[in-house]
């Protein structure tokens, strides 16, 4: 008899389990399609692209062909406002790849990678597997984590590391893992030489209050205190020191604004101006922006899109839940005769409560993280991708709400618990209405990517994309996004293909999803979102790749190495930022030569602001020029190379007045001129 009851029972709760998630060979399957599709296939296009993308591909040529691993340099000056690991990965790659944009950019997307194996891991042991799997698509299909590893910025590797050293701090102490507090100490270290002093700020910021809450700062000694700091101190100090010892103080220094041989060392510039004061918008030279409170905001719908559509979900079960938010964070959590009588329908009470434990630490930690870094900058400069380590704690957090809904569970189930226990506190209502929400967005940006290619329809293709933007100059360029705001519907004549993919994804991909939540196969509908998004992002991708001409200057630097000599001169008319890709692919031909700039060295206005602070050490390479000087050596000895991007302080118009008649035009590239000094042959 008990047999059969035990029969009956396990056959009613096999009908009414909701379907399980994919297996973990599934899973990843999908992962590495996903991540190969979006990720890895655009290693190889665009080419590097002006500014900082360029410039820091600069920064790590020189470790990779210098004996000086200390301080970075670009076109010759030092450049060490920033810490150095993210170049010393690229240069290692240079060495093994060679100096080429799949090098340069690789190390972004196998952080990407990394970080949708460390959310799929952390979501699935807190809240089962679906919620893993959800979290994975989330790193690998959201507009945000996409958009900003298409260039050379260090956000994707701080992430990683950061949300590693958090993980270690919720693991550690856990019976028979303190090791991973050495490994904490260590990633915590590696996550400083990649982003400076803001890594070990976001990180304290939420561990400090996450130990105290919890109780666990009583157990401070397994928290290593005494090795683990020597541990990050070994990592993260020689270099620091290093540095500070190559770049001392120059000459009578004082005040922030430094003067030719007048100019403070390392410790000042890297520590006080770039640290200390950008956080408070004093900076020198102030060549950055913040955006408006609500835009801040607001943006983060954009870059967790299209996952933020479950967060109206993720609010409205934080909400409920909220006189229960302390429940099981205390290590005694489970050890009243209250909840052993609540919990007696469960066979693995002390397993139920490790779960439990671990699920509300992990709700806590990453949300006092995401809290603290999102106020931070909320209070500091900031640009757009500032806050990408907070996107993958959202992903998650939000990954465990869609799941939970899907499955019919509540914040209290475990694995093991039957339908009855712990049922959702929402409906599946709320997903269908985030894909209602979702469809409709995919008709509204369909619709206006068919104005722009009906608007196009009768221009022939264009290989320039950028004679057919408008300069809105929002945020004065010195935003990422800024030239987003700078389409045209002409400008669809370039865009034709990746319109017509998107516009596809966005009305079918979410109408199928949709209809599959209509149906209860929630899993399907759930992965269509991921599928629908990843497939825009490849037309994003290809449509990125469309404005290289706007963006990038590789063909100039191959007009360059196919007419010119290694003897000639490169001479850009203003920032080097402006070229910086073209000295970073011609800089061997050129022997290593570095570029000349025609611009103030050690501007007191903030002229030449990459290399403003470097260029004023008295042992500065020679490479800037006076418009007199430009003048003069114009015409004479080896053959010069001009280039000027006239969207910049109208270097074109200023090139072409003080050089009138001895400009011999090479090429024109978007906004952007190529001239030589005497015939070609």
């Amino acid at each position: 008899m008990g047999m059969e009851i035990s029969a009956m029972t396990n056959d009613s709760q096999t009908q009414h389990r909701p379907p399980a998630a994919p297996s973990t060979l599934a899973v990843w399957l999908l992962f590495a399609a996903i991540f190969a599709a979006v990720q890895f296939a655009s290693l190889f296009t665009p080419p590097l692209m002006d500014d900082v993308d360029a410039s820091h591909a600069q920064a790590a040529q020189h470790f990779s062909e210098s004996s000086d691993w200390v301080s970075a340099k670009i076109n010759g000056i030092r450049y060490i406002e920033k810490p150095p690991l993210p170049y010393w990965i690229s240069a290692v790659l240079y060495k093994i790849f060679g100096q080429n944009v799949f090098a340069s950019h690789l190390p972004n997307a196998l952080a990407m990678l990394g970080l949708a194996w460390l959310a799929w891991l952390w979501a699935r042991r807190a809240w089962g597997p679906r919620a893993g799997f959800y979290a994975g698509l989330g790193v690998l299909t959201a507009i945000g984590p996409f958009l900003f590893t298409r260039f050379i910025i260090p956000e994707a590797q701080l992430s990683l590391f950061l949300l590693l050293a958090l993980y270690c701090l919720l693991t550690g102490f856990e019976q028979g893992k303190a090791v991973r507090f050495y490994w904490m100490w260590a990633v915590l270290a590696l996550a400083l030489l990649t982003k400076g002093l803001i890594a070990p700020t976001f990180f304290i910021g939420a561990a400090v209050p996450y130990l105290l809450i919890t109780g666990l700062w009583r157990r401070w000694k397994a928290m290593k205190p005494v090795i683990g700091p020597l541990i990050f101190l070994a990592i993260a100090a020689p270099w620091h020191i290093l540095c500070a010892l190559a770049n001392p103080d120059q000459g009578h220094a004082v005040g922030n604004h430094p003067t030719v041989g007048n100019v403070h060392g390392f410790l000042y510039f890297y520590f006080i101006n770039e640290h200390y004061l950008r956080f408070f918008g004093q900076r020198f030279p102030h060549d950055y922006n913040k955006l408006p409170f609500a835009a801040y905001w607001l943006l983060h719908l954009v870059w967790l899109f299209p996952w933020s559509l479950f967060l109206p979900a993720v609010a409205v079960v934080a909400w409920k839940t909220r006189h229960h938010w302390r429940q099981y964070l205390q290590d005694d959590s489970g050890q009243t005769m209250e909840f052993y009588l609540e919990h007696t329908a469960r066979a693995d009470v002390a397993g139920c409560v490790s779960l439990l434990n671990f699920r509300a630490r992990t709700v806590w930690l990453l949300s006092f993280f995401s809290a603290w870094t999102l106020i931070f900058f909320c209070i500091s400069t900031n640009q757009e991708y500032y806050t990408f380590p907070v996107w993958t704690p959202f992903f998650i957090l939000i990954a465990a709400v869609v799941a939970g809904i899907e499955e019919n569970r509540g914040p209290g189930w475990t694995a093991n618990d039957g339908p009855e226990i712990h049922k959702s506190l929402l409906s599946t209502a709320w997903l269908t209405g985030a894909q209602v929400v979702f469809t409709v967005v995919g008709v509204l940006v369909a619709a206006v990517l068919g104005w722009g290619l009906w608007d196009s329809r009768h221009l022939p293709y264009v290989a320039d994309i950028g004679t057919l933007l408008a300069h809105r100059g929002v945020g004065n360029y010195e935003l990422s996004m800024s030239h987003f705001f700078d389409l045209t519907g002409p400008s669809f004549a370039a865009l034709r293909l990746p319109a017509i993919l998107a516009a596809v994804a966005l009305l079918i991909g979410p109408a199928v999803g949709l209809t599959l939540r209509l149906k209860r196969r929630n899993i399907a509908s759930t992965i269509s979102v991921a599928l629908t998004s990843a497939v825009f992002l490849i037309a994003a991708h290809i449509a990125f790749a469309r404005f290289d001409p706007m963006l990038g200057s590789k063909q100039m630097a191959d007009t360059i190495m196919t007419k010119g000599s290694p003897s000639d001169t490169l001479i850009i008319y203003g920032d080097q930022t402006f070229g910086s890709s073209v000295i970073f692919y011609t800089h061997k031909f050129f022997g290593g030569k570095p570029a000349l700039l025609v611009l103030a060295r050690c501007g007191a206005h903030g002229e030449g602001s990459t290399l403003l602070w470097g260029s004023c050490y008295p042992d500065s390479p020679d490479i800037f020029l006076s418009e007199d000087q430009l003048s003069k050596a114009w015409g004479t000895g080896e053959r010069k190379w001009l280039f000027a991007d006239t969207d910049n302080y109208h270097d074109r118009y200023k090139a072409e007045q003080l050089l009138a008649g001895r400009l011999y035009f090479v090429k024109a590239l978007a906004d952007k001129m190529l001239w030589t000094d005497r015939p070609l042959p």
